[in-house]
């Protein structure tokens, strides 16, 4: 995500003021990465709620617009709190204490150039076990990779997103990384 921090807020005053254009640039701008974000914080276990909650987030943003401060945080910050909000009330309505991996067939097939069968087979599978690598992360590791990788936050917007501090955001990235190359370390001597 590269757009204009000050574009974003400027969007939002637009679309407060009655612009209809300036919201749909805005969701046209962050709309994938926060569905991505709450797609594989709820895990594969409960992704037919990702669109629900992708849209409440949304609506959320409509109706606070005029809430939004940019002198205190950037718009994909505030954008990604509500999001993670959105996520952590679903899991606390629901009761979901324990998130384990599922494994999840049509969950995140990475793009493949690749000519031939078995390299079709292969990204698939590595894909497969990346995705349940990171479904059995602990939620605030999961949350502070997803907030790192599909957000492209800097550790400064993770820790403001997940209230804590930044050393306790740096230490979630760095354990989420940890267990992923862990996870995924027979992957690489097989692929190398």
């Amino acid at each position: 995500m590269e757009p204009d921090p000050a574009d974003d807020a400027q969007l939002l005053r637009a679309h407060g003021a009655g612009d209809p254009q300036a919201f749909a640039r805005l969701y046209d701008r962050y709309d994938r990465p926060c569905f991505q974000f709450i797609r594989r914080m709820l895990g594969s276990a409960h992704a037919d709620t990702a669109e629900d909650l992708h849209q409440e987030t949304w609506i959320s943003i409509a109706n606070n617009a005029a809430k939004f401060d940019p002198r205190r945080a950037s718009f994909p910050t505030w954008l990604f709190t509500i999001a993670r909000r959105k996520v952590w009330d679903y899991f606390r309505r629901q009761k979901v204490a324990v998130l384990a991996s599922a494994n999840d067939d049509g969950a995140m097939m990475a793009p493949d150039p690749g000519p031939t069968p078995l390299e079709r087979v292969e990204s698939h599978e590595l894909a497969q076990k990346l995705v349940s690598a990171i479904e059995a992360l602990p939620l605030e590791q999961r949350g502070a990779f997803l907030l790192f990788t599909y957000a492209e936050l800097p550790l400064a917007e993770i820790a403001l997103v997940t209230g804590v501090a930044v050393e306790t955001a740096k230490s979630r990235l760095r354990y989420a990384r940890l267990r992923l190359r862990q996870a995924l370390a027979s992957e690489r001597s097989d692929h190398v």
